[in-house]
């Protein structure tokens, strides 16, 4: 049993050294959205504070885990009234669910497989991915990035506000299309 306990841990390991850390770098990466108001035109905006990491296989070339994580109330659509709006309880309610989060379960490749979290309502979600081959920058720095896009329903995840128009639309659409691109820089 020692031995079946040890060969495990060393394949484990092994599996181990291959694998690097980066760690997100939020100077050079982005978070977006847009979403569809009064059904004729797309409002665009963004979330400018968050962190994350993410483990790349060298072996594989596949990238093995990835964790990030968006303050919610940093969200920024060029309108101070409506950014206000959408901190409040009626869309994000920043003060009991401050963050944002995305678990990476799985990428096949050029899907990614994952879990959103946004008020404390957890559903799975399939991303387009893409991630290109690591770099060394000007200073040394080892560099990649990371293209995820999708949709998602909002009311799915507990952002139920909206408003009938006299027209019988509505005045906010339900789904969310979003691009993030990610930057990391593996960690020494």
């Amino acid at each position: 049993m020692k031995l079946l306990n040890l060969s495990i841990a060393t394949i484990v390991a092994s599996g181990m050294l291959f694998a690097s850390s980066y760690t997100v770098d939020s100077h050079h990466t982005s978070v977006g959205f847009k979403v569809k108001h009064m059904m004729i035109s797309n409002v665009k905006g963004s979330f400018d504070k968050f962190s994350g990491n993410f483990e790349y296989d060298e072996k594989t070339q596949k990238i093995k885990s990835l964790v990030g994580t968006i303050e919610a109330s940093s969200i920024n659509t060029a309108n101070v009234k409506r950014d206000k709006h959408l901190r409040s309880a009626d869309f994000f309610d920043v003060n009991v669910y401050p963050d944002i989060k995305f678990v990476l379960d799985r990428v096949d490749d050029d899907d990614a497989y994952g879990k959103l979290t946004i008020r404390g309502i957890t559903k799975p979600v399939k991303l387009e991915f893409e991630n290109t081959a690591n770099i060394k920058d000007p200073w040394g720095n080892t560099r990649m990035g990371i293209s995820l896009s999708g949709k998602i329903d909002r009311k799915d995840f507990g952002l139920v506000y909206n408003s009938v128009l006299e027209t019988g639309g509505v005045l906010i659409g339900d789904t969310v299309k979003f691009e993030v691109e990610i930057e990391g820089i593996l960690q020494k």
